[in-house]
């Protein structure tokens, strides 16, 4: 997954030079966790989403939550640093105006970005203050990581640039979450393949376990749409 070119965005941590840099007192956890934490930094690894690091001045535990799927979901604990970092106050779509925009078209599709925020790479200068300790050593996030305090604001910064032409047209975008609507059903595969084409220039990759094409109604952000 090569994810979205830098020159177009990447993640920046304006930590206040005021917060002292925190490096968390490990936690332990029992075997099998240790053994999930091991399968998902192998994986990351394997991605190049993370790098090994030394000497980090931030360091941060992994958190572990059961998915829907019975799976364990690694995340970070970024309280610390999320603490350090002013809140970026770009405007994110309201929720309910997004759901009254897809009334009235007889065609829906709705996308999911594939590991959605690991597609935007963070800033080199700011990887090390992502550093988390786990069993096998220390590591840092190439790509930017769920959990991070202006995560999702540097997302929809992204999403409006990439479908500045669309938005409100013939989608509407929170996020990760994606859709593409057409009032007329014959006129929805033109409409998907605007979308698709957005998506191959800024090459960004799809959850397909998580995309539902062509369809009257569905889930939207909570909501049921039709």
């Amino acid at each position: 997954m090569l994810g979205v070119d830098p020159k177009v965005i990447s993640h920046h941590l304006s930590t206040n030079p005021e917060f002292r840099p925190v490096v968390q007192k490990r936690r332990l956890f029992n075997p099998e966790r240790s053994v999930a934490i091991k399968k998902e930094v192998e994986k990351l690894l394997s991605a190049g989403s993370i790098r090994e690091v030394k000497y980090p001045e931030w360091v941060a535990n992994v958190v572990l939550v059961k998915k829907k799927n019975k799976q364990w979901r690694m995340c970070v604990d970024f309280t610390d640093l999320n603490k350090a970092c002013p809140k970026d106050s770009f405007p994110l779509p309201r929720i309910d105006q997004l759901v009254d925009a897809t009334a009235g078209h007889e065609l829906l599709s709705f996308m999911d970005a594939y590991s959605g925020y690991n597609q935007i790479r963070m800033n080199k200068a700011d990887e090390e203050k992502t550093s988390f300790t786990t069993d096998q050593g220390l590591y840092c996030y190439k790509v930017m990581p769920f959990g991070l305090k202006n995560a999702g604001a540097t997302y929809q910064r992204l999403v409006n640039r990439m479908f500045a032409r669309q938005i409100g047209k013939n989608m509407e975008v929170y996020v990760d979450d994606m859709l593409t609507k057409s009032t007329i059903a014959e006129k929805h595969t033109e409409d998907l393949k605007e979308t698709f084409d957005v998506l191959r220039k800024y090459q960004m990759k799809l959850n397909p376990s998580k995309c539902v094409f062509g369809v009257p109604s569905g889930r939207f952000l909570g909501f049921q749409v039709h």
